[in-house]
């Protein structure tokens, strides 16, 4: 199993991902209060000293643990990183709007570092090659360009789906309900 299961809390807001490790010790450690989706995964381990069987257990692929996620944690965001911010720009250029490979595709500091710009969702936007060559530490008006789309800091939900690859359907349905209509992830 390399997929990863969503963990929401008891008021059903999605708080993390969890490793299939994870997620069995939130299973026996009694934190599961349920789960639910179109996905089940039954994991074997090794046998009860009592009856000699097998012990089993058996996870859908989204959990509902015990207990409320924090308010300040509610209204997180993911931390910045390029794989994450290539995910929310849809590895498409600011700048000429190319789409091209995460291995090519560099951070671009909007208002340069070098001139005051802070590394922050709001400043970053990913860039080819090119662009990034021909910005340098230079702002926006000074070469007439403008951004094909604006930077935004994503939301708790956005956040999941920017960290994890192998989103299941009923996860991403899941989550997609519960993200802005102005996301990108809504297209």
């Amino acid at each position: 199993m390399n997929g990863l299961f969503l963990a929401i809390d008891s008021t059903g807001f999605p708080s993390r991902w969890l490793s299939w490790q994870e997620a069995i010790t939130q299973e026996v450690l009694g934190k599961v209060s349920y789960g639910f989706g179109d996905h089940e995964f039954t994991f074997t381990g090794g046998s009860n000293r009592d009856t000699g069987l097998p012990s089993k257990v058996t996870l859908k692929s989204i959990l509902v643990l015990h207990g409320r996620t924090r308010g300040s944690y509610r209204n997180a965001t993911i931390s910045l990183s390029n794989e994450a911010l290539f995910r929310r720009d849809r590895y498409m250029c600011a700048y000429c709007g190319s789409v091209d490979s995460r291995h090519s595709l560099t951070r671009d500091h909007i208002v340069p570092l070098s001139r005051g710009g802070k590394d922050q969702w709001l400043n970053v936007c990913a860039c080819c090659p090119a662009c990034n060559a021909k910005k340098g530490a230079k702002l926006l008006d000074e070469l007439g360009w403008e951004l094909l789309y604006l930077p935004y800091k994503p939301n708790h939900q956005e956040g999941l789906l920017l960290q994890n690859r192998r989103i299941l359907g009923d996860q991403m349905e899941l989550l997609k309900a519960m993200i802005p209509k102005h996301s990108r992830f809504t297209m």
